[in-house]
């Protein structure tokens, strides 16, 4: 066979150019010019407009390494969107940051339809978040004595949670034992912060002290086992909970239908059901249209970590058309990975995103779930409603398209 690429020699690691690209978690003025003089000479271009930016550096720190400018992202409002739930109640403005058009258009009619029918009532089921840590054996007598050990210590774990971090608390412990490889997930409540690092900590935390005191050692061990579901869609999300599970309802009128979403509740209810019968065919996780266009935005505007979209946008959509021509709809988000404390909730702007929706801070974190599951409830709605009536192509092309100047 003819080869297609130039074999190239073995790169030496000791070169001066290895690693050429200075490396600083430091934030300051003097490591942002060390980088852009370096990005410039490099690739010969200047970035003016990417890196002009008035940010007080101090709050940056713990949020980016390498840092050299900000990034623009527009920001549109949607709402009101009123909620009816255990801790959000009332009209919400909700900021939507995205580069996708008719996005925020869609999801503003589905909030205004939503409106007029008096609201969504949306409700957090659950709270919890997970760590998986894995350890091998040299045999199932070893793990077997190591699972009585850790059995009879496993009171006094939450001792640990509690010296380590002022919030987390530790909820539940399950075991699942695969040949000599013993995975157990621990999980923890962990207040107004999505809590990722938190549990991580705490969890490391807990397999030190177990690989310690322990009368069996484990050959080895890792903090996670890659069964948590971090980061990604799983189906045992739907089984129990992974951040908050939220489930959002709404009762649409034949008229609301037809006036706002322009649309007939028949027409979404079959549209629901043939793209249901799709999504069960594709092999997706869950059923459901676009939950992931209004979280990322959402995520983006208000400091989450954007790539929990992944797993936060997994769920089912249900539309049924009532005997009276109303329209049932709701969503369920087992995943919802928010905080409304710590990661990128302190910076400038996502603060004041946060503050339109009366979210910022301690306290609040189950209301945004509960606003960010409506949000989601009036999106599907807008998506079927354009998708059944025959709208949605028009939509973008009204919407999403660049226009000449």
């Amino acid at each position: 066979m003819k080869t297609l690429l130039k074999k190239t020699e073995a790169y030496d690691v000791h070169t001066e150019d290895a690693c050429a690209l200075p490396f600083s978690s430091e934030i300051s003025q003097t490591e942002i010019a060390k980088l852009c003089d370096y990005l410039s000479k490099k690739t010969n271009k200047q970035y003016p407009i990417l890196t002009d930016s008035n940010i007080n550096l101090s709050l940056l720190n713990g949020n980016i390494e390498n840092f050299i400018g900000i990034s623009q992202i527009p920001t549109g409002v949607i709402g009101p969107l009123k909620v009816h739930g255990t801790a959000a109640n009332g009209a919400y403005y909700v900021p939507l940051a995205t580069s996708e058009g008719a996005l925020v258009a869609s999801y503003h009619r589905g909030a205004r339809a939503c409106l007029l029918a008096g609201g969504i009532t949306s409700i957090c089921l659950k709270e919890g978040i997970q760590r998986s840590p894995v350890f091998k054996f040299e045999n199932l007598n070893d793990l077997s004595l190591f699972i009585s050990w850790f059995l009879a210590k496993k009171e006094s774990l939450h001792d640990i949670v509690k010296n380590t971090s002022r919030f987390a608390k530790l909820t539940d412990t399950k075991i699942q034992i695969e040949g000599n490889h013993l995975t157990i997930s621990f999980e923890y409540f962990t207040a107004d912060a999505s809590g990722q690092n938190m549990v991580t900590i705490c969890t490391d935390a807990i397999c030190r002290f177990m690989i310690d005191q322990c009368p069996v050692k484990p050959s080895h061990w890792f903090i996670e086992g890659n069964s948590s579901g971090d980061k990604k869609a799983t189906a045992y999300s739907f089984n129990n909970v992974r951040g908050k599970k939220v489930t959002a309802e709404i009762e649409l009128s034949a008229k609301i239908v037809s006036e706002v979403l322009k649309t007939s509740s028949a027409l979404m209810d079959r549209y629901w059901r043939t793209s249901t019968m799709g999504v069960i065919q594709s092999g997706a996780i869950g059923a459901q249209g676009h939950y992931a266009n209004g979280l990322t935005a959402l995520f983006i505007a208000t400091g989450q970590d954007v790539a929990c979209v992944a797993e936060a946008a997994t769920g089912i959509t249900r539309m049924e058309l009532n005997s009276n021509g109303s329209l049932y709809a709701c969503v369920t988000l087992p995943n919802l990975i928010v905080g409304t404390v710590g990661g990128g909730t302190n910076l400038p702007t996502q603060r004041e995103c946060l503050d339109m929706m009366d979210c910022y801070g301690e306290g609040n974190s189950i209301k945004y779930a509960e606003i960010a599951a409506a949000l989601v409830l009036a999106g599907e709605l807008s998506i079927a409603a354009a998708l059944s009536a025959g709208q949605f192509t028009q939509a973008h092309q009204k919407f999403g398209r660049k226009k000449s100047l």
